[in-house]
Formats: structure tokens, C-alpha cells, sequence
């Protein structure tokens, strides 16, 4: 037996072992993404195999905390692909004003960033006052991170440039306040937002939404577990609700393509129609 083919088998006994002790679901997630994590979090703890790994994870909660920051999905910026915004605040927007009140669920938040961003966009097309959001996420630091809506003022300068392109109505530095190295947003941007804790892999549906943002989270997944959570947005998304996707994902080729209809193959936006 080769060294590669041991390894698997380690990593599948310690994803068996999160799941087991923590209750955290990782064995379905996609194995190159998955082994890329284990690699990296055994070099920050200067171990040498994954058996190694696993027991001091099974050991040590410290060291399990320290492994959910390399299994999450934490890369989020303002106004992240800015086209996507545009499609968003053209096309879909117009249609969620047709409702007296509005559900949106952004699932896999990670810092909130791009929450963030969908509540200033919602204000300036009036529409926020009538929202709720739901930002989840699986790991609770991001969330934290989230809620304190503090983010890196030398970033601010990119994130202009997004929310413009994105086709911002006032000036971006409206919504924060620099301190120090800080951006602090606004707390008024907070009043409609839900930050709660979501697991995709393992729970359920908790609601009806008008429109769903899973954005870069299921290129992650394995096609079970793809196929598994596509299921859990496809029962939570509201008839003519919509569904917002990350540019390398698609409903091609899961249980649920013919229940949609595509309004954007290029910003992968799509409306539930049966």
C-alpha cells in the first residue's frame, strides 16, 4: 500500500472522528479542498501524518477550534464580483419590491462581507426597511466576526471600487467609520440582518425565503452533499423565489435543474418555477 493510499484512509478517520466528537460533517466534502485543509493545519501544528492530527484533535477542542478556521469558507469581500451585484439590484430587486415583505436567506456568510453589501444595496433601492436577512454559517468565529461589522480600513479603497461598479447611488465611506486602521459600518446596516448558525451539511430547511445567496460554497462539496443541499434551498426557496449561485456553480446535472428557470447563465441566477 502506497503512502497516498494510507493518507486516505487517515483522513477518513479523522473526518469520522470530527463527525463523531464535535457532530461537524466534513466526509462528503470534496477530498482535494479537504486534504489541502488537513495538509495545511498539520503544518501549523508541526505534526508529520494525519493519525497525528487526529488525536490531538480528539484531544485538544483548542486544536479542533483552530481546524474549523481552515475548513471554512472565509474568502468575502464587498461587493464581490460586482456584476453579480448589478444583476442583482436590475433585475432581481424590481421583483422583490412586488412583496410586502421579504425573506433572504445569504447561507454560507463566512465574515459578511457580501451581507454587508446586499443590506446597503437594499437601502438604496428602498427596500430595506421591508427585509429580513438571514446570514448563517457553520463557524461560530466568522459570525462573530460578522456581527462586529469591523473590517480593514486599507481595504476600503478595492471595496469602493466594487461598490461603484456594482452601481453604488452615494459614496461608499456613507456607510463607515474610519478608526484608526478600522472601517466600522454603520449599526443601522445591522437592523434587518439574523446572523445565526447554519450548518448546510446537516441541518434543514428553517424557513420560506424570496431569495437565497449560496454563493462559492458547494465547489467545496462532494455530489451527494451537493445534491443534498440543493435539496435544502430548493425546499426553502418561496414558489418564484430565487436562487443566487457562485460563477463556477451550476443547477446542470442536480435533482432539482428542471425546477428552475435561468434568469442569468452568466451571474448564475435562477427562479424556482415548480
Amino acid at each position: 500500500m502506497t503512502s497516498d493510499e494510507i493518507q486516505l484512509i487517515e483522513i477518513k478517520l479523522l473526518l469520522e472522528g470530527i463527525f463523531q466528537k464535535y457532530g461537524y460533517d466534513f466526509r462528503d466534502y470534496a477530498l482535494a479542498s479537504i486534504r489541502r485543509r488537513i495538509l495545511k493545519r498539520m503544518d501549523g501544528e508541526n505534526l508529520k501524518t494525519v493519525s497525528a492530527l487526529q488525536d490531538r484533535i480528539l484531544h485538544d477542542e483548542t486544536c479542533m477550534d483552530r481546524m474549523l478556521l481552515d475548513f471554512s469558507v472565509s474568502v468575502s469581500d464587498f461587493f464581490r464580483d460586482p456584476g453579480f451585484f448589478k444583476q442583482i439590484r436590475d433585475q432581481v430587486i424590481p421583483f422583490l419590491k412586488t412583496y410586502p415583505f421579504v425573506r433572504i436567506w445569504h447561507a454560507g456568510s463566512a465574515t459578511g462581507e457580501e451581507v454587508y453589501s446586499l443590506a446597503i444595496m437594499l437601502y438604496e433601492e428602498g427596500l430595506y426597511d421591508r427585509c429580513r436577512i438571514y446570514a448563517t454559517d457553520f463557524n461560530q468565529q466568522s459570525l462573530e466576526k460578522a456581527k462586529s461589522g469591523i473590517f480593514p480600513l486599507k481595504k476600503m479603497k478595492a471595496y469602493t471600487k466594487n461598490y461603484i461598479d456594482a452601481g453604488g447611488k452615494l459614496a461608499f465611506s456613507n456607510y463607515y467609520t474610519a478608526q484608526y486602521d478600522n472601517a466600522i459600518f454603520k449599526s443601522f446596516l445591522k437592523e434587518k440582518i439574523v446572523f445565526a448558525q447554519h450548518n448546510l451539511v446537516t441541518d434543514q430547511s428553517f424557513n420560506e425565503f424570496n431569495l437565497i445567496l449560496c454563493r462559492n460554497v458547494m465547489i467545496y462539496f462532494g455530489k451527494n452533499l451537493q445534491a443534498r443541499t440543493h435539496k435544502v434551498i430548493y425546499n426553502s426557496l418561496s414558489q418564484w423565489g430565487i436562487l443566487g449561485l457562485g460563477d463556477k456553480e451550476n443547477l446542470t446535472f442536480t435533482p432539482f435543474e428542471d425546477h428552475y428557470e435561468t434568469l442569468s447563465q452568466t451571474y448564475k441566477l435562477f427562479r424556482k418555477v415548480k
